[in-house]
């Protein structure tokens, strides 16, 4: 007996009638009763989706063409079957019976083993393809450069132009500049503080370079090799800028200090140094002023802090050249206060003291640029308030019955990956369906159904409908989504 409650088969004990004392009405009726039984025991076996089952699954005209390497010639003879379009605003398409595309194959090519060989072969010359187009993209790109007055090449340089870029370059100029004052400072007076000074300006003209060229690699376009672009390579530029500077900047400024308070040396008139130092802290002072009016205004794009813009390492560019002035002017006060209590006691330990302080003050800075941009390459979410405003735009859904495990990863340049488990409601997107079709065909499909292979052909046809309403459901919540959260560059929604 069937229990719809228990979803389950079960066996009844039934109280048969008295007058049957011989027996010889019993057996009938229990043999019926088993082979009852027996028929629901089979219907409810797990099918198991093995070559039989599944010799009639459809297949496109182009994966028939791919995988089993035939021609359109070859497919004119094969039976064909008009399924709808999961998209709406795209026409039915024309399918083909699996094992009538592998029978056609097997009679093509004349065996199971000259039709791998013919795959096999056709990978090779699809590889050997990519290889020349990729070659012939390399040449493109040389003659446009070449040539100049290329799109991406005026890209590259507009981004130089604005924001980080712009930044960046300005810091660029003026600390090379005041490397080159600095290192001459230094031969002309031997002192240890101007001697990490100058480090500290060489320090940062090189990282400030690598930012350049991390920023430049960031603004390219995903490739099939990288599909959610380059927008990481700001963070890697300015991860390798930190290590940079606590190898050359805070390393050599320390080696310099032992050295200076092992081997203490008298220093030359510091007039020169001073002179110098002040430049350097003007232009070291105007550099600092751009990067904070640049985060400022990013700061209030995004609606946060000040505070919490640097802490995030929204924008590691101009976060790394705001740290590196800071440093750079904090610095410089810090090594002409040294180099004036030389000065006024004769004592060269305080210059060395002074460029131990300068090598600490390096430290700091390389240590948090690290760990800031370490935390953004293992994929940072973003904050709780926006990740709130995309789950509730997907719960207000009616088609979205609960949303599950919700991950919202930052992918840099303001850039943000979605992803979530969704769970249907499947009336409504049975609904939706039904809404699009003849009921009243429907109806009459469902009457014509008199056997069990009707019945199975009924159900797949319209559960393959069903299966693409919901597909095409999939397909709007990403799209609206995106439309409302243009920061949301990729959505990943998973079915339930």
């Amino acid at each position: 007996i069937w229990d719809v409650e228990k979803n389950s088969v079960s066996q009844k004990t039934f109280d048969f009638s008295l007058a049957d004392t011989s027996g010889k009405q019993m057996k009938p009726l229990c043999h019926n009763f088993s082979l009852l039984l027996h028929k629901v025991r089979a219907v409810l076996k797990k099918r198991e989706y093995g070559a039989k089952y599944t010799q009639n699954n459809f297949i496109t005209a182009v994966r028939a063409m791919n995988e089993f390497c035939l021609k359109p010639s070859d497919l004119e003879q094969l039976r064909k079957i008009r399924r709808r379009s999961p998209h709406d605003d795209t026409e039915a398409f024309t399918v083909f019976l699996r094992s009538d595309v592998e029978a056609k194959a097997i009679d093509v090519w004349g065996s199971h083993e000259a039709l791998a060989r013919e795959r096999n072969l056709r990978k090779e010359v699809e590889r050997e393809l990519q290889e020349n187009v990729f070659r012939n993209q390399q040449l493109l790109k040389e003659y446009k450069d070449f040539w100049g007055n290329t799109k991406p090449r005026s890209g590259k340089r507009a981004t130089f132009l604005q924001g980080p870029g712009k930044v960046v370059m300005v810091a660029i100029c003026i600390n090379g500049l005041n490397f080159v004052f600095k290192l001459l400072a230094w031969v002309y007076t031997g002192s240890a503080s101007m001697f990490s000074e100058a480090i500290h300006s060489l320090a940062d003209t090189c990282n400030q370079a690598l930012l350049a060229l991390g920023i430049s690699q960031s603004v390219r376009n995903p490739d099939a090799g990288h599909p959610y672009g380059f927008s990481n390579m700001r963070y890697i530029a300015s991860l390798i800028s930190g290590v940079g500077i606590f190898m050359m900047g805070a390393g050599l400024s320390w080696y310099h200090g032992i050295m200076g308070l092992l081997h203490p040396e008298p220093i030359e008139s510091l007039l020169w140094a001073y002179c110098i130092l002040a430049g350097s802290l003007v232009s070291e002072g105007a550099t600092l002023l751009v990067a904070v009016n640049e985060i400022k205004k990013s700061a209030r794009q995004n609606g946060v802090s000040f505070y919490e813009y640097v802490m995030q390492s929204r924008d590691p560019s101009t976060n790394v050249v705001l740290l590196e002035d800071a440093a750079a002017v904090l610095g410089v006060i810090m090594a002409a206060g040294c180099m004036g209590l030389t000065s006024l006691t004769g004592n060269p330990t305080y210059d060395s003291l002074g460029s131990l302080g300068v090598g600490t003050l390096l430290a700091a800075v390389s240590s948090f640029l690290i760990y800031s941009n370490t935390e953004a390459l293992l994929g940072r979410s973003i904050q709780a308030e926006r990740v709130q405003k995309l789950t509730e735009f997907l719960e207000n859904d009616p088609a979205v019955r609960a949303i599950h495990d919700v991950k919202a990863t930052d992918l840099g340049l303001s850039k943000v990956r979605f992803k979530a488990e969704v769970d249907f409601d499947g009336r409504v997107v049975t609904r939706s369906y039904l809404e699009k079709q003849d009921i009243d065909q429907i109806l009459t499909e469902i009457q014509q159904v008199k056997t069990p292979e009707e019945l199975e052909n009924f159900m797949l046809k319209h559960g393959e409908n069903i299966i693409d309403t919901l597909g095409a459901e999939v397909d709007r919540l990403e799209k609206e989504l995106k439309q409302r959260n243009p920061e949301v560059r990729h959505v990943d929604l998973e079915i339930l």
